[in-house]
Parts: structure tokens; sequence; C-alpha cells
């Protein structure tokens, strides 16, 4: 079993990935009855009261991944037009915390939302016009574009779909979680490159 932090996968009924819920929401889940069916591993054991009647313990096992009942707002996210939101922390797991001018690695806090086409020059805050980049590169490139500032960008950046998306926004992905997301990314993914197989 692992630590009470770790996320749950929730799913549709075909198994679509929706959202992370943690061990309470998966255990509220399987209290109402909303989880059809489990896969993955089990992950957690949680041991409830004792019936007075039968002496019997109440346990409930949480696996890895849900499939849970009913319609989810997330459904309208599997669109071929759906664009997740963006934000620092999945712009920064989409390019693997690399600065994407200068390759180097690095914690959050030294990585900085860099505009290809800068804002001032006509260019949009979209996942198709930000990288990563370390702070000192986006200094250097300053408001211009990476020819005028005789840089080179190492990854052309790209929208992530939702089971991608859903993939980035995840903490602690265990290799049954990967795998399972992995099977719903496309073929042409980048980040299937980076990912290993188990």
């Amino acid at each position: 079993m692992v630590s009470l932090s770790q996320q749950v996968l929730r799913t549709d009924l075909a198994g679509m990935p929706l959202e992370w819920v943690d061990y309470k929401a998966a255990a509220r889940l399987y209290f109402l009855g909303q989880v059809a069916y489990a896969c993955g591993n089990p992950l957690i054991l949680l041991r409830g009261g004792i019936n007075a009647r039968t002496r019997e313990q109440s346990c409930l096992l949480i696996h890895s991944i849900i499939a849970t009942h009913g319609t989810h707002h997330a459904l309208s996210k599997l669109r071929d037009d759906y664009v997740p939101p963006l934000s620092n922390r999945t712009l920064f797991q989409r390019d693997d915390h690399l600065c994407m001018y200068c390759g180097g690695r690095f914690s959050a806090r030294h990585l900085s939302r860099d505009h290809v086409r800068p804002i001032s020059l006509g260019g949009e805050d979209i996942w198709t016009n930000v990288v990563t980049a370390c702070v000192r590169c986006n200094n250097y490139k300053a408001g211009r574009t990476p020819e005028a500032a005789g840089m080179e960008l190492l990854a052309v950046p790209f929208t992530p779909t939702h089971a991608e998306y859903i993939y980035l926004m995840g903490r602690n992905v265990l290799v049954d979680q990967m795998e399972f997301l992995r099977a719903h990314f496309p073929r042409t993914s980048p980040l299937l490159r980076r990912l290993p197989r188990v």
C-alpha cells in the first residue's frame, strides 16, 4: 500500500480519463455506489468500525484507477476542439522542466513562461506559443522572437490532449496509471518519447 496522499485516477465507464481525486473522494464514490469497476493496482485499504452483530470490521480497498457511473462535466473535455487551461505548472511539466533554449533542467522557481512570439508583437498566451525557459534565457530573449535574438527552439510547442493534460496534472503518477494514460495519448504525442515503457 502507498501513502494517503497518492492520487486516484477517475475515469468514465468507457475508461476515458476524467480527473485525479484523493482517497477520500474515491472512498465517497465507492460508498455512494458510483464506482462501476476498478482497475490498476490496489492502492489503499481503509478499515472502518466493527459491526455489533457480525463482529466483522468493515474494509474498503481503493484501487489506483476507478471507473465511475454517470455523466461528468469533464466529458466535454474529450472533444477534439478541447483546449486545457494553461498554467506554469503544467507547462513546465509538458516541457519536462527543460529550458527550450539552452536545454538545461531547472526547478520550477528558476523557470518562466516564454512567449515564442512576444505578446508585444501580437503573440498570444496559448499552448502553441509558449515554452518553458530558464530565467536567464527569457531575460536575454526579452521582447524579441527567437530568430531576432539568435536563439533556437529545442522543441515545437504543442497543445496537450485531455489525457495528456490529466497526466501533466498528476503528482507521483504510478506505473499502472501511467500505462493507462499512455494508451489514451495520440500516437504522435511528444510525451510518448519521454515516458519510459514498462
